[in-house]
């Protein structure tokens, strides 16, 4: 590299440097801070907009909820459980309590996840009652037609426990309420092993009148919940409603929007974070109306999803019931799609963000998950999928292989034509040209096998990304997390020196590992003609090295592998068309040898 070209990347790379300093410790906590005062104008905005807003959907009371809060006289969540009349909820996988009060299915635990890998890690809350600091909760109830003066129940109503103690898997329990005006409400709920609610609700008219009222429910969430932040996983909104398929709203669009009103006759929608959702789940083929919407309040957000079943008029003397579910846990695939199958919901396996290559995403997965099933290690699962693919991929890849090994052995021919055609650059261009379709050679051959591993990486990517199976899946060693990146660093002799460094300083040993496959395996390629182009190549695994050190573990991991397996495999072709491969030369390992024998030599002397 000459002296000109060498400062010009030096520049670079302390340019890019500068520009990250400034972006993370200046420009980023600027930019949030205008972020957050820009949210606050456009709430109070909306706030104030929203009060006269035409066609809402009626709240389960009748009355537009507000649910605004304020986190600095929020209550503990413990504080705010023993303070009402609550059914404890005791199974397997969950554990909780069911408020009286509104009959709210508003504190979920679950019982099988933590929050980290830390042995007193707490185990995950999702759902908290109204009152703490972060209120997440679902409510089922009843709306009747406007005019109607007739008394039903809502957030404030106390219920009446009429049959069981306990909510367990094989208990459910009976709620009651009077509204002592002839009409009597019974709410059954009811919980599978895993994390299925079903929710039936009898109205009984001794009205002496016909009464006609409609089901509903809503997932209630007040506040931003901390989010990864990432283009390619969906936090917020979501749910598949009939015909209008797959919606997704984030907490910020929603906010800046009108509510969003669907008519559907199957579905489901709902609350998701990355690992976990609350989703309510109307009858399959019951027509009803589904909505999306956000209050901003003066300092805290609510944001609703619910649905509004048709009327069901309920004769004098007589009943009428309904049922719906509501899911509340983990979002695991092999449980999802059970849900899906046994209770006929409309795309429920969405409510995993597989991404735009789900039809690659989900085989991928379901590969490493049955990998997994035989040896136990989701890392050994990686690496064997990662042969499975290569080996689909063989066919493709040995072609570009055998075209490449013909460009290499092109390279003495190549070399003289540039040197005969060095004033003359189109020249030299349209002669390499032609001695590649005189040699049957692509140049862009190269390119082939990077272009087929490109949506292989992004589907491995989403499956290490969102699915809770990887969650805290280790590996070996010091790889604990597959799904979080390699934790060690160079910065405290990975892990001698007993210090954790900033995170934007963290190069693990597995992202080291994969820049140097990779830079080994770009040895093998032909040089490129252009030096610009050549260094850029030269360059990139270093920038490789740097980007994917943030990247989930398993996915620098599966690179790294797969790298190897391409060394071997592009070594052995090649080598199988008569090109030479002298890695040591290529590397420039031979003069670094002969500098150093010749130093040593010197020395003995």
């Amino acid at each position: 590299m000459d002296e000109n070209n060498k400062n010009f990347f030096i520049a670079i790379f302390l340019s890019m440097g500068i520009l990250f300093l400034w972006q993370y410790f200046v420009a980023g906590p600027q930019l949030e801070a205008d972020k957050i005062r820009r949210q606050k104008i456009e709430a109070m905005k909306k706030a104030e907009d929203l009060k006269n807003a035409p066609g809402l959907l009626p709240s389960v009371n009748g009355k537009a909820k507000s649910g605004s809060i304020n986190p600095s006289v929020a209550l503990p969540r413990e504080q705010v459980l023993k303070s009402g009349k609550r059914v404890k909820i005791n199974t397997r996988h969950v554990s909780g309590s069911i408020s009286l009060v509104g009959a709210r299915i508003d504190d979920v635990v679950l019982e099988t996840y933590r929050e980290s890998l830390k042995k007193d890690s707490k185990r995950v809350v999702l759902l908290s009652p109204a009152g703490s600091k972060a209120p997440y909760y679902a409510e089922h109830g009843w709306y009747q037609p406007e005019g109607s003066t007739t008394k039903l129940p809502d957030s404030n109503t106390t219920w009446v426990l009429e049959e069981g103690k306990v909510l367990t898997q094989d208990t459910p329990i009976t709620l009651k309420y009077d509204n002592g005006q002839g009409l009597v409400f019974h709410r059954t709920i009811g919980l599978d092993a895993n994390y299925m609610f079903t929710i039936s609700q009898q109205v009984e008219n001794n009205t002496g009148k016909a009464v006609t009222l409609y089901p509903r429910a809503v997932v209630t969430r007040v506040g931003i919940p901390k989010i990864e932040g990432f283009f390619v996983l969906h936090e917020g909104m979501v749910g598949v409603l009939g015909e209008e398929g797959l919606q997704e709203l984030g907490y910020d669009e929603l906010l800046k929007s009108k509510p969003l009103d669907f008519s559907a006759q199957s579905g489901w929608l709902g609350i998701t974070d990355k690992y976990w959702a609350a989703v309510i789940i109307p009858e399959q083929k019951t027509s009803y109306k589904a909505r999306f919407s956000a209050q901003p309040g003066v300092v805290t957000p609510t944001f609703n999803t619910e649905y509004l079943l048709a009327g069901m008029t309920v004769p004098a003397g007589g009943k009428a019931s309904t049922k719906g579910h509501f899911f509340a846990g983990a979002k695991k695939s092999a449980l999802i799609d059970k849900y899906e199958k046994q209770l006929n919901i409309k795309s429920f396996d969405l409510m995993i963000d597989w991404g735009w290559f789900y039809f690659i995403t989900k085989p991928i997965f379901w590969l490493i998950n049955w990998f997994y099933h035989l040896f136990g290690n989701f890392g050994v699962s990686i690496l064997l999928t990662t042969l499975v693919i290569k080996g689909l991929f063989f066919p493709l890849a040995s072609k570009a292989y055998v075209s490449m090994g013909k460009m290499k052995k092109l390279q003495p021919e190549v070399l003289k034509l540039k040197e005969r055609y060095k004033d003359d650059p189109m020249k030299n261009q349209q002669a390499m040209m032609a001695l590649y379709k005189k040699e049957q050679v692509s140049p862009l051959s190269g390119c082939l096998p990077v272009l087929l591993q490109i949506p292989v990486f992004f589907a491995l990517y989403k499956v290490l990304f969102v699915t809770i199976e990887m969650r805290h899946a280790p590996f070996f060693g010091w790889i604990q997390d597959l799904s979080a990146k390699d934790p060690t660093s160079p910065v405290n002799l990975f892990g001698l020196l007993p210090f954790d460094p900033p995170s934007f300083l963290v190069l693990g040993i597995w992202p080291i590992i994969m820049g140097i496959t990779m830079w080994v395996q770009m040895q093998l390629n032909p040089a490129q003609a252009d030096p610009i182009q050549q260094k850029i190549f030269t360059w990139m695994p270093v920038v490789f090295t740097i980007m994917l050190a943030s990247f989930p573990a398993g996915l620098v991991i599966y690179w790294a592998w797969n790298n190897l397996l391409t060394i071997i495999q592009q070594s052995y072709i090649m080598k199988r068309e008569g090109a030479e491969i002298n890695l040591a030369e290529n590397m420039g390992l031979d003069k670094l040898w002969a500098m150093v024998k010749g130093k040593i030599g010197t020395k003995s002397d």
